[in-house]
């Protein structure tokens, strides 16, 4: 049972919030490619419209012949163009003579062109997005030869195949890797994992079925996934804490609890959850000297502190090398060229995984709530642009996919066409138009039940 008391809510406002808005700007974007181009060719479009508008609209204008609008359902949107297949499935039309206006009416060429400028639409978004990124934030790279400390293992699942706090990482899949972002994102597809490990090289195999062994496992409580590890030294205290009271305060280094020595902070974390509303003996070292007091740990495993764990912090005590590298005008945007392309060559890597037999990646899939989730706590404009970025080279390729209904499924009958020089029967078009509604619809309702109940796992 969920209890309600524990949501806090303005968080989900936050992040709902940025969902949408993110959404939103893509969803229009995208319809906005197809709307352009259909209009370059003369096609007539009668409806553009955010969301959908099943019985009702909750804005709508017509300015010359197409109707602009918001509909209530925030399930994407869609522009209506005259004369073609589409979700309106409007039967009616395509029962009159082909007018010159009409999509269906169009050579095949600019018929492609006009299914594609949805997509094309999204990578360019994309690479804009970036490139303003790394204009304005900059490219910014942890090295993995950079951390003093190693690493930190958060997840019970890297624990349990092999992986340790303190190991340093070499290669993935026998590839060297530069930074901890990049890794993250390789040890998704990866099969092998080169690391050293208290002077020694150690190679770990990561099983088919890693991915939903993670899955599986995020129900429980993570402390992070694979990130830096970093002493347990005080950033700030609350001066209303126990533990400030009891006398710890800022720079100090936290180096024994009860009578077990420590040096990271991971190592006390671990202990506090064992002493939830305990009385503790913790010692620190302070100007090269130890100290210690006794304090009361509260019923979350905390006494009051947080540590030095920024990128930016821990650059500037040594214990780690946070690269940030800004670009001009003009070199930002083949910069953001380049990272559009990596991110859907990632993309298409975790794709495949999810829907290998055997992954268990399936289990994974998630609908808004998931989306929702990977949003920052708070508004941060630098996370929101990149998720978009990252969101809008996703919607992509998603479209791009060969199913009826979407974009790719358009473009898979029209490439057909043009090879063959037959055009598909209508009834048939029709038919899989609806088949792939009928897909679309049921992975959406899977997804969504699967972030409520959990369905997959």
């Amino acid at each position: 049972m969920i209890s309600l008391l524990a949501i806090n809510w303005s968080v989900v406002g936050i992040k709902a919030a940025q969902l949408i808005l993110s959404l939103s700007i893509l969803v229009i974007l995208h319809e906005f490619g197809h709307y352009i181009t259909a209009r370059w060719f003369k096609c007539r479009v009668e409806k553009f419209f955010l969301f959908f508008d099943p019985w009702f609209a909750l804005v709508k204008k017509k300015v010359g012949d197409t109707v602009y609008g918001i509909g209530w359902l925030p399930l994407g949107g869609y522009v209506k163009i005259a004369g073609m297949i589409d979700e309106s499935m409007d039967k009616e039309q395509l029962k009159q003579p082909a007018q010159d206006w009409e999509f269906r009416s169009k050579p095949a060429w600019q018929r492609l062109i006009v299914m594609l400028g949805g997509v094309i639409m999204n990578i360019l978004t994309a690479f804009v997005i970036y490139a303003f990124i790394l204009m304005i934030w900059g490219d910014r790279k942890v090295p993995l030869s950079s951390l003093k400390y190693g690493i930190h293992v958060g997840d019970s699942t890297l624990m349990k195949i092999g992986f340790k706090n303190g190991d340093r990482i070499i290669s993935v899949d026998s590839e060297e890797v530069y930074d901890i972002t990049r890794f993250r994102k390789k040890l998704i597809t990866a099969d092998k994992v080169q690391l050293e490990r208290d002077g020694q090289k150690v190679e770990i195999d990561l099983p088919k079925d890693f991915v939903g062994q993670l899955i599986e496992n995020k129900n429980q409580k993570r402390k992070g996934f694979i990130s830096y590890r970093y002493p347990a030294m005080v950033a700030n205290v609350s001066d209303t804490s126990a533990a400030y009271k009891a006398g710890l305060r800022k720079n100090d280094l936290i180096v024994g609890l009860d009578s077990t020595r420590l040096q990271f902070f991971d190592e006390l974390s671990d202990i506090l959850d064992t002493k939830k509303n305990q009385t503790i003996l913790l010692t620190v070292n302070r100007n090269g000297a130890d100290t210690s007091f006794t304090t009361k740990v509260n019923e979350e495993g905390q006494i009051g502190f947080n540590p030095y764990y920024s990128e930016k912090q821990l650059d500037s005590l040594g214990w780690l090398r946070l690269e940030v590298t800004k670009y001009q005008f003009l070199p930002a945007f083949p910069a953001g060229v380049k990272m559009t392309y990596t991110e859907l060559v990632d993309y298409a890597d975790q794709f495949k995984t999810i829907f290998t037999p055997g992954t268990g990646g399936i289990k994974g899939i998630g609908g808004f709530k998931s989306m929702g989730s990977i949003f920052a706590p708070r508004w941060d404009w630098e996370s929101f642009w990149r998720l978009t970025a990252m969101l809008s080279v996703i919607l992509a390729f998603m479209n791009i996919l060969p199913i009826p209904a979407l974009d790719g499924g358009h473009v898979m009958f029209t490439l057909y066409e043009m090879i063959t020089r037959r055009k598909p029967n209508e009834k048939f078009l029709e038919y899989a138009q609806i088949a792939g509604m009928i897909i679309l619809l049921a992975l959406m309702l899977y997804a969504n039940g699967n972030d409520l109940f959990g369905w997959g796992r």
